[in-house]
């Protein structure tokens, strides 16, 4: 490795926090740059950067990820004799910077000493040097915020400095999460009871062990794993079956978007044998009937009670027992309270005036009734996310006329779906371990895995032609089989929009419908949809396009939709208006613990959790693919088990230990969410919050990160550093 400095300029005045989220947004480990040291000006103007990387081109492509893309980059050595250990916090510095003179670079080296050697005599520490042989320039970082002495001693020797100027040195590498944690080993379990946290309360009793709200693919995996450890558990769900997402989303092309034989469960060997997926992607009706046999094939039904929602959960303090309350006047006590309600599973409606004056049928895709005919029918469909697009291609062939409301418009790739052959089963029951073990490691947990290098690295035919490549592929091979950096460098990000939209123009006719079709956002800042055909509806005749960013919807009327433009006929409306996303499922229960702070308050200015997984103030509350989680970015499947594997760690540990409650420390939760927030704000998803990945889409919801952007291999990482260091950041008690 070699060494290089930079000196960046800054729009605006930089703090810690923000060097830390400028050196996630570099890229580094891409790159294979290591960022050793900052030194921040004290007008937050301009900062001096010290990095080591194989060659210059590489430091070069981490400046063009910081916005610097003009700075120069100078090869330096660091000065023979001068210190380089770590520091810890933040030091003041002055950093001197020197033009060097001679014929060649063999004669700086001794003019460099001389220069040192005067320094030192005059009483000026010099902390670091770097030296540039080749341009002949001198960096010299001195202790102190004196810039007099440096400037004095220098004129005594005939020299004028390029420039002096007072900066703050600091170590932009991010602190390891939770180091400052210490959970305690179980021979201190006693003695931190009584010296730390005064006696631990008596251990109530109860009929179970633990309460699992919803049966959806969350808690179905939930039940399975704590039934297997020997766990007294019941779910509550307020559905009619089982199923979740897979009951409620009914409407015609619900399907799903991972490819299935990553999605089912890989709890069990014999599953895999004995169910046969029909498709790539199934569709709703498949999916149902897969979980309702996971319910049957391991015996859980029993433990799993229908049409009964859970209302209120309180946590008693003295007895260590959350208290559940359900909808049908069931109380029961339970150690643990597992929340798998999900994170899409509250219908969001938009608040349009004259919604009730609709003399037709309106409903929610998320809530689509038995029953309903569409053929022949004028049809209306607000909102173009996934669930719409689902509806907009699948009945636009069978209606007499669809409206289509664009709320805004967004990126779709084809799914590219296709009937399992006998020969698809075999190879996927052979390759199956290594199937699981790429999508371990994946960032989205799905078999696609990112391109190791830099979409920047590359010649623009070369990044075409990958483009290219991964559009002819199946699901989201475009999203997170893409190059490294598509998420975190928008240049790249740019490119791939641009790929996109040519092929948007190529498949839709009209120019005008194609131009509304035409997202702006960074691509992979909403959820991309999968299409098959979706493009293509916009071609009928029997299909409108009305984008409401130039006609907005004023009401509804008894008999359809006014725009600002006109008036809409129709027989059915279609709200595709998406969910109370992340925290909604959770908030809208009356859940308190400790003092009575209910989950709802303490939200209310954003989720604060601790891995997304637990929360401080409320203990033995495990959380299943909830806010803060890799889940929301991630094939549900594979992040569900990993969430549901590491909680039973957790309850295992608690049995080891004789511990009672398990809950975050405040510190340890305030960590998570600043690193959660961080992450999403050096990431291209910044730039659009108008997303439900920031609780844009529900009103009165503060815009923050409730998504983890940096991708469930690396969510996986820190959830079992904190489990191999004794469940650092957690109490156990």
């Amino acid at each position: 490795m070699n060494d290089f400095v930079s000196i960046l300029p800054l729009a605006a005045p930089l703090d810690r926090d923000g060097l830390r989220r400028l050196a996630i947004h570099a890229c580094l480990e891409l790159h294979r740059v290591r960022w050793r040291r900052g030194y921040l000006a004290s007008d937050g103007q301009r900062m001096l950067c010290w990095y080591q990387a194989r060659d210059a081109e590489s430091i070069r492509l981490v400046l063009r990820q910081q916005g610097s893309a003009d700075a120069a980059v100078w090869p330096v050595v660091l000065m023979e004799g001068v210190a380089g250990e770590a520091i810890e916090g933040t030091s003041d510095r002055v950093l001197v910077e020197m033009p060097l003179d001679g014929d060649d670079s063999s004669d700086i080296a001794p003019t460099t000493s001389a220069l040192l050697d005067a320094l030192a005599k005059a009483g000026v520490v010099v902390s670091r040097t770097f030296l540039s042989r080749h341009y002949g320039r001198l960096f010299c970082l001195v202790e102190g915020r004196d810039t007099h002495a440096p400037t004095q001693c220098l004129g005594t020797l005939g020299l004028v400095p390029t420039s002096v100027w007072r900066c703050t040195e600091l170590d932009p590498a991010p602190p390891r999460l939770f180091a400052s944690q210490s959970a305690p080993r179980p021979s201190q379990l006693g003695r931190m009871k009584q010296n730390v946290r005064g006696p631990a309360p008596p251990q109530g009793t109860a009929a179970l062990d633990a309460v699992i709200i919803g049966a959806g693919l969350s808690g179905i995996c939930a039940l399975e794993r704590l039934s297997r450890m020997g766990l007294r558990t019941r779910v509550y769900e307020s559905g009619t079956e089982v199923g979740g997402v897979w009951h409620w989303n009914r409407y015609p092309g619900a399907r799903v978007d991972s490819e299935i034989h990553t999605y089912g469960f890989s709890f069990s060997d014999a599953l895999l044998r004995d169910w046969e997926w029909q498709e790539l992607f199934p569709a709703q009706p498949e999916m149902s009937r897969y979980l309702r046999h996971v319910v049957e094939r391991f015996g859980l039904r029993r433990h799993i009670r229908l049409g009964t929602p859970v209302l209120a959960a309180t946590f008693d303090e003295g007895d260590a027992l959350w208290q559940v309350e359900t909808g049908t006047g069931q109380r029961v006590a339970a150690r643990y309270l597992i929340a798998a309600a999900g994170t899409l599973s509250v219908p969001q409606l938009p608040d349009y005036p004259g919604m009730s004056d609709f003399s037709g049928e309106s409903f929610h895709t998320a809530r689509w009734p038995a029953g309903v005919a569409l053929e022949g029918k004028r049809v209306g469909i607000i909102g173009t996310g996934a669930s719409g697009v689902q509806v907009i291609q699948t009945i636009a062939p069978a209606v007499a006329h669809l409206t289509v409301f664009q709320r805004t418009p967004t990126y779709c790739i084809p799914q590219r779906n296709r009937p399992l052959t006998d020969a698809d089963r075999r190879e996927i029951r052979r390759d199956w371990a290594q199937i699981l073990a790429t999508c371990r490691e994946s960032y989205g947990g799905f078999i696609h895995t990112f391109d190791p290098r830099s979409g920047l690295a590359v010649s623009a035919a070369e990044r075409e032609a990958k483009f290219e490549h991964l559009w002819q592929k199946a699901g989201f091979a475009f999203w997170f089989g893409n190059f490294a950096d598509l998420m975190m460098s928008f240049e790249v990000n740019e490119h791939a929009c641009e790929f996109l939209r040519r092929k948007i123009k190529a498949r839709v006719h009209d120019p005008e419908s194609a131009r509304r079709l035409l997202p702006s956002h960074p691509f992979g800042t909403k959820r991309v949809p999968l299409e098959n055909g979706y493009y293509e509806v916009f071609n009928r005749g029997n299909v409108t396009l009305t984008d409401l960013r130039e006609t907005p919807i004023e009401r509804v009327t008894s008999g359809g939709i006014r725009t600002s433009r006109e008036e809409h006929p129709l027989d059915v409306i279609v709200y595709a208006t998406g969910f109370d996303a992340g925290t909604g499922s959770l908030s809208r229960l009356d859940i308190r613990g400790t003092d009575g702070l209910s989950l709802a308050e303490k939200w209310k200015e954003g989720p604060k959790t601790f891995l997304g997984l637990l929360v401080s103030g409320f203990p033995n509350l495990f959380i299943v693919n909830g806010p803060h989680n890799a889940a929301a970015l991630c094939n549900a499947g594979r992040c569900i088990e990993q969430n549901v594997d590491w909680m039973a760690r957790c309850i295992e540990q608690m049995r080891r230990q004789g511990a009672t409650r398990i809950v975050p420390t405040p510190a340890a939760e305030d960590e998570w969410t600043g690193h959660v927030h961080d992450v999403a704000d050096a990431s291209v998803l910044a730039a659009m919050k108008d997303s439900w990945f920031f609780g844009a889409n529900t009103p009165g919801k503060p815009r923050v990160a409730t998504i983890y952007a940096a991708g469930a291999g690396e969510y996986r990482k820190h959830c079992e550093a904190v489990a191999n260091a004794g469940f650092a950041g957690l109490e156990l008690s």
